[in-house]
């Protein structure tokens, strides 16, 4: 290996380490909130691709229709949840967020379909057509049983990512697709040519860390998420709607998946399943961060990223293998560190 090898490895590992970084941050948030360990995350990630691919051919996605449809058995749910005290204001309320918004941006998607609509516009319509996705995601399927168990949790979480993956085969079929770059600049560096996906992919994951660090630490709803994370039944004596701050996660995470797929599909073709071997990889640095680090996420992330770079050139055939086993020592060592706790019994 020469330097010029040396440093191409090293340019891809930290331009998949900050797709990780994105992924990673966003499962430490949804953990910290709400206990779920998100599995989906990857599906957010195929949904944002493919529905910005698809936009950009001049098509209407399924998944706009599959907003609709998860808006109405939302609405259903929360006129049965509030069956007992029906308000005209709550019900207009439910009625505008689950109904009137899924139905707006699929009436605009509609319309705007096979029109020559700038790159910044089938952008912001696949946000806001995943963004609603992963807000009734949460609502149907996790806050009926917020109050369960982490274990509870991870299954309705194992569930839901095999309904929307396979709910991914129905609308994108089998078929791989890729979307339009976001800029076509290049300039070279010495020895390293950067393009401008590469530079919007750096500047979208720094511009998120610091984003959701100035979030967290000084506004009301960053500082009531991490009340909610710390403790669950505080924050609800306290007046902090425990319901609202797992939506509010939930909505930062599927946008954030929806940005990391729309940062990916321009470099690499992108399969209805595709998003969950990527998720894995973002789990990995959560995990190393022991999911409540957004730090330690991102530096793990930029590791992970370098090791498949790396592995892709040693040892192409095992990269996945040689990526998964850097979760195991840190599981040995985090076990080793944890007390010792008995098993609870029925």
């Amino acid at each position: 290996m020469n330097t010029t090898i040396l440093l191409f490895l090293l340019q891809d590992g930290v331009t998949n380490g900050a797709i990780y970084a994105l992924l990673g941050l966003a499962l430490v948030l949804v953990f910290a909130v709400t206990r779920v360990i998100l599995i989906p995350q990857g599906e957010f990630v195929t949904y944002g691709a493919l529905t910005y691919a698809t936009l950009s051919a001049g098509n209407v996605p399924g998944t706009a229709k599959l907003a609709v449809a998860m808006g109405v058995v939302a609405f259903a749910l929360d006129l049965f949840m509030a069956r007992k005290s029906l308000h005209r204001r709550r019900v207009l309320r439910a009625l505008a967020l689950n109904i009137i918004l899924p139905v707006v941006i699929l009436a605009l998607t509609g319309w705007l379909a096979g029109r020559q609509t700038p790159i910044a516009v089938n952008i912001a319509l696949s946000l806001l057509i995943v963004a609603a996705i992963g807000l009734f995601l949460y609502r149907i399927a996790f806050q009926p049983i917020a109050h369960t168990s982490v274990l509870v949790l991870l299954i309705a979480s194992v569930g839901c990512h095999l309904a929307l993956q396979g709910m991914g085969l129905v609308f994108f079929g089998a078929e791989g697709q890729r979307g339009p770059t976001i800029s076509d600049i290049a300039f070279t560096v010495g020895q390293l040519r950067f393009t401008g996906q590469n530079i919007a992919v750096y500047a979208i994951t720094v511009t998120f860390i610091v984003g959701l660090w100035l979030f967290f630490g000084y506004t009301i709803y960053g500082k009531a998420l991490r009340a909610t994370a710390v403790n669950r039944l505080g924050a609800r004596l306290v007046g902090i709607r425990t319901s609202l701050s797992g939506q509010l996660a939930f909505l930062l995470a599927s946008v954030i998946g929806a940005i990391s797929g729309i940062l990916i599909v321009p470099i690499t073709t992108l399969y209805y399943d595709t998003g969950f071997l990527i998720g894995l990889k973002g789990f990995i640095a959560a995990i190393i961060g022991g999911l409540v680090s957004y730090p330690l996420t991102a530096v793990a992330a930029l590791v992970v990223g370098a090791v498949e770079a790396f592995s892709s050139f040693y040892a192409s055939n095992y990269k996945e293998v040689i990526v998964f086993t850097l979760i195991l020592p840190v599981l040995v060592l985090r076990s080793l560190a944890a007390p010792a706790v008995e098993e609870e019994k029925d």
